[in-house]
This record gives C-alpha cells, structure tokens and sequence, in this order.
C-alpha cells in the first residue's frame, strides 16, 4: 500500500463495520472521531512549527494517544453502557489521527477536511441506521445512553416485534450491507450517466 489514501480508508473500515451494529454505537464513535481529529489538528498545528521533523512522529503518536485516551475516559464517566459496546475502536481513532498527520491531512483547507470527516460520519450514521433497523427491528434502541440517562426504560421504536435478521448486526453482515451499498451506488451512478 504505497498510497495513503489507501491507507486512511482501510483504517477506517474498521470502525465502520464494527462499530456501526446500532445507531447510537455509530453516532457516539463518530462524535468522538470529530473532537480526537479536531483537537489533534489545533494540537498539531501549534507544534508542528517547533518541532524538528524528525520529532513530528513521535510527537504526533503522544499527542494522539493522550487525546483518544482522554477522550475514553470522557466517554467512560459519560455513559459506560455506552463506552462497554463502542469502546474498542475508540483506540483506532488515536492510530487513525497518525495517518491522517502523515499523510498531510491537517494541512489541507479546512472545508476539505470537514467535507471528509461528514462524509465519514454520514456512512457511518446511514450505516448504524440500516444494521439496527434491519439486524435488531428497532430504531434508536439505546439512544439514551448518548444522553447519559442510566436508567431509561425507553427501548427506542419497535418496527419488527420479532426482532430482525441478526446476520445484520454482526461483522460479515456488515460487510454485505456495505458491499451491497457500494455496488447499489455505482449502478446508480452509471444509470445517470448514460442519461
């Protein structure tokens, strides 16, 4: 994998079919993407400058490490249930910043960061959506854990009374959503431009 941007995408496939089971494992992992990376690039930026280059590595490693830890920690007096299901690729986002620093992310304009980080945040919210409503037969199951409500009766709403397909809430049906996802827009895309 010589080219980065391979790189940066294969890591983020990670998160994006384990932590995306439910809705609010989604949007909780994705928040906490937004505030890792916004801070490691106001971080990075003030020392990037008084830095050798040969300390922009290490120093972008500690400096993502302490913030993707803090962060858990946040996470953990927040919500645990929350934290107890999502909080594995919690640490992806520290080796995630890393590449993303080496591979001159943080010096690209600013709406082009934000337009990629959306971008990542809408595939994983739109497939949090579909795994929970297709694997789980609800919508919003948990979402008062985001809310930091411990002791919430509220199950979301039901859309299935048995349930759904389970294959949907693991990984390698994860896998098959986005597959089909993928090859669902590229014929799409492909009908349009015949027109």
């Amino acid at each position: 994998m010589s080219n980065p941007l391979q790189l940066q995408n294969t890591l983020m496939l990670a998160p994006l079919i384990g932590a995306t089971d439910s809705l609010v494992n989604a949007l909780g992992l994705w928040l906490m993407f937004i505030v890792v990376t916004s801070a490691f690039g106001l971080g990075m930026n003030a020392l990037r400058s008084r830095l050798l280059p040969a300390a922009h590595l290490p120093a972008s490693v500690l400096l993502a490490a302490t913030l993707t830890s803090c962060a858990e920690i946040g996470a953990q007096a927040w919500s645990l249930q929350w934290h107890q299901h999502a909080g594995i690729y919690a640490g992806l986002i520290a080796l995630q910043c890393v590449v993303l620093e080496r591979s001159d992310f943080f010096q690209s304009p600013w709406r082009e960061r934000w337009r990629l980080c959306g971008l990542f945040g809408a595939m994983m919210v739109a497939l949090g959506l579909l795994r929970e409503i297709i694997g789980y037969g609800t919508l919003g199951n948990h979402l008062p854990w985001l809310a930091a409500v411990t002791h919430a009766d509220w199950q979301g709403w039901v859309l299935s009374a048995d349930g759904g397909m389970r294959l949907a809430t693991l990984a390698p049906g994860g896998f098959i959503l986005l597959g089909l996802l993928i090859a669902a827009w590229q014929a799409w895309h492909r009908t349009t431009r015949s027109h």
